[in-house]
């Protein structure tokens, strides 16, 4: 065996493989510390720019649900107003009916007129205060649909239809001014009374199955994003389980590899040997 002071050839082999070794350590400490097997696109460039989309149609999900939850609290504050409405309608139709009445004195429809003058003035009070977030669809301030998104692209909307229900618009067609003064006053009311409460209940009706749409699609959309993240997890995850072991394992691998770069650099010592008396 050729034994040189100069060039240590297996101390560098036992350097180079501590080296690498020190290297895959670094790697393992850096996954089991993140839970991640991908980090960066240094670790797998591929698998890492799947993620970061799926990532970013996950931060998107996030804004689509925010605009459906703020669709379905408009929605559900709308419909608890437009339920309220309707049973003031129920109401006033019963101060009506009394007012056709041509027996009944002049003391007596006057009460039922301040009765129903009471009640029109709480359904524009209940339409005006049906506000959520800025937005009322009951009072007739907007006259189209509030669109919101639906996807992550935002590229499809979901729309909560205006359904007016102010004093005089279209669902409820009697005007603010109305009187049941008297039997022929209060027949003409009765007419535009039931259509009123006809088109109210109709309108609840599509307001309610719009808001069941927009809280199932809430709930896929929830859905859709933890499936995603799901997906994001079985692609960058690490298996702790394998890289403990690993660490052990590679643990055991550098100190070895420094006992022999160890030994390996004690070999020149022999040389001073040969000049020992």
């Amino acid at each position: 065996m050729s034994i040189g002071v100069n060039n240590n050839q297996a101390a560098l082999i036992a350097l180079q493989n501590l080296n690498r070794t020190q290297d895959e350590l670094l790697g393992a400490q850096k996954r089991i510390s993140t839970g991640r097997a991908v980090n960066d696109a240094k670790d797998n460039a591929s698998v890492w720019s799947i993620a970061q989309k799926q990532r970013g149609d996950i931060g998107s999900l996030s804004a689509v649900k925010m605009s459906l939850d703020r669709a379905s609290s408009i929605g559900n504050v709308s419909m608890i107003a437009g339920t309220s409405i309707s049973d003031l309608l129920v109401q006033m139709k019963e101060k009506v009916t009394a007012a056709m009445d041509t027996s009944i004195d002049t003391v007596s429809r006057t009460a039922l007129n301040n009765d129903f003058r009471a009640l029109l003035r709480q359904i524009k009070s209940t339409a005006d205060n049906a506000t959520f977030d800025g937005a009322n669809i009951l009072d007739g301030s907007v006259t189209i649909g509030i669109k919101f998104l639906s996807n992550a692209d935002a590229t499809s909307t979901i729309t909560l239809a205006v359904q007016n229900m102010s004093i005089g618009g279209t669902n409820i067609t009697f005007s603010a001014g109305s009187t049941i003064l008297s039997a022929t006053l209060a027949s003409a009311v009765m007419t535009k009374l039931a259509a009123s409460l006809t088109n109210v209940n109709t309108s609840m009706g599509s307001m309610g199955a719009q808001v069941r749409q927009i809280e199932a699609h809430n709930v896929f959309v929830s859905k859709l994003s933890d499936a995603l993240e799901t997906g994001i997890s079985r692609l960058v995850d690490a298996d702790m389980a394998k890289e403990s072991a690993r660490l052990q394992a590679l643990n055991v691998k550098q100190q070895l590899g420094a006992q022999s770069l160890s030994i390996a650099n004690q070999a020149p010592q022999i040389v001073l040997r040969l000049f020992q008396n």
